[in-house]
């Protein structure tokens, strides 16, 4: 047996800029990109149910190694039939590897050419991550697409630090490679592999990094390290460095990167697929992403304001609920304030690729881009309006 293919088939490209649209095609069905995958970190995309997601658009969602390696275990997800049915997702699932917890636990933890060993935010108990662990607890959760286990680095970083970490990314990489082969050699079924870009900051270090990933037979390549305190212009120039770098035949995935306009930019420079938590962390603390700008809607401006979060949505919050309904919620604390604003964000960057990738198989890419910005940065809509009270 081999590891689980993943087919991926580019629909369209623009002549104007890196941006592409393609299909992947996963054990659990296609995934249709440019995709933002909605994070669900523990197996669940906080308020929101499988059927919120679905009804969104959503073809594809993230969970994450670490959380669930702690709770419940990857032993018992899979004695739950794996993590699909575990929380009752019939589309793809992407996990990440771990790094990036591993590197918040940064008090907690000590980083060798083995791995990582840290102490658990739970409770104190030590745990180790090795890239052969992160490969074997990924397809024990039974997942469509999983990472290789990385270094992050904080930000700053020397460029001595960064390249020692790169390093030995690109070695764990390689071990995880192995073990993947390993484990479908033995008969397992073992998700698609990805190689994760590393080297901070500094352009030399991820274009070594990028070519010597690209030596190594992995199903994807993602582009990490980025988005983490750098200037916006830097950090899209690094991607615009990377994808130039990566095969154009596979998938590209920007990891971390969720606001509107920069996921844009990202799908103009050549990224397939992206993933954050703060549109929907932002949600449940009252702001939201909307198509002229962020909107705070917990702010007593918009105590007696009709309209929904976005006229120009078609979300069910935005199709029933007023933004006076919504602050209202906030302000006396309702669970379902997060709920409602939670669906709206996921709809909102779902639908905003849906449009970036019908712009792409139409032929007017850079026309929506420009019209996008301008919409986005026009801030209509988010004015307070006169008689409105707490």
């Amino acid at each position: 047996m081999t590891r689980e293919p993943l087919r991926f088939d580019i629909a369209a490209r623009d002549p104007e800029s890196g941006a592409r649209a393609g299909v992947m095609y996963t054990r659990h069905g296609p995934v249709r990109t440019p995709a933002f995958m909605p994070v669900g970190t523990q197996g669940a995309v906080k308020t929101l149910s499988s059927e919120d997601l679905l009804a969104s658009g959503a073809e594809i969602v993230l969970s994450n190694t670490y959380h669930l390696m702690l709770r419940p275990g990857e032993k018992r997800v899979r004695e739950m039939g794996g993590l699909h049915a575990f929380m009752s997702w019939p589309g793809a699932l992407l996990t990440d590897s771990g790094g990036f917890q591993v590197l918040s636990l940064s008090p907690l933890r000590k980083i060798s050419e083995e791995g990582a060993v840290f102490r658990s935010h739970l409770d104190g108990s030590t745990h180790s991550l090795t890239p052969e662990r992160a490969i074997e607890i990924q397809t024990a959760l039974g997942v469509d697409l999983m990472m290789s286990f990385d270094e992050c680095l904080p930000y700053p970083s020397t460029p001595e630090l960064a390249e020692e970490s790169m390093r030995r990314t690109v070695r764990w990489a390689g071990r995880g490679l192995e073990r993947a082969r390993t484990l479908a050699a033995e008969g397992d079924t073992v998700p698609a592999l990805f190689g994760i870009v590393q080297g901070g900051t500094y352009p030399a270090l991820r274009a070594e990094c990028a070519e010597r990933l690209t030596g190594m037979p992995f199903d994807g390549y993602s582009l990490g390290g980025l988005w983490v305190g750098e200037e916006r212009s830097h950090g899209h120039a690094l991607v615009e460095g990377d994808t130039a770098l990566l095969p154009e035949t596979k998938p590209r995935y920007l990891m971390g990167v969720g606001t509107p306009d920069d996921l844009v930019e990202a799908v103009a420079r050549g990224v397939d697929l992206f993933d954050c938590v703060l549109p929907t962390r932002n949600a449940r603390k009252g702001t939201v992403f909307t198509t002229t700008g962020r909107l705070v809607v917990k702010n007593a401006a918009f105590a007696r304001d009709p309209r929904p979060l976005d006229p120009s949505c078609d979300c069910m919050t935005c199709r029933r609920y007023s933004r006076a309904y919504l602050r209202h919620l906030f302000s006396v604390g309702e669970t379902l304030a997060m709920r409602l604003a939670s669906l709206h964000s996921v709809h909102f960057l779902l639908a905003t690729m849906r449009e970036a990738r019908s712009a792409l198989v139409e032929g007017r890419f850079a026309a929506w881009r420009k019209s996008f910005h301008e919409r986005y940065e026009s801030g209509r809509g988010m004015e307070p309006q006169a008689g409105r009270d707490s």
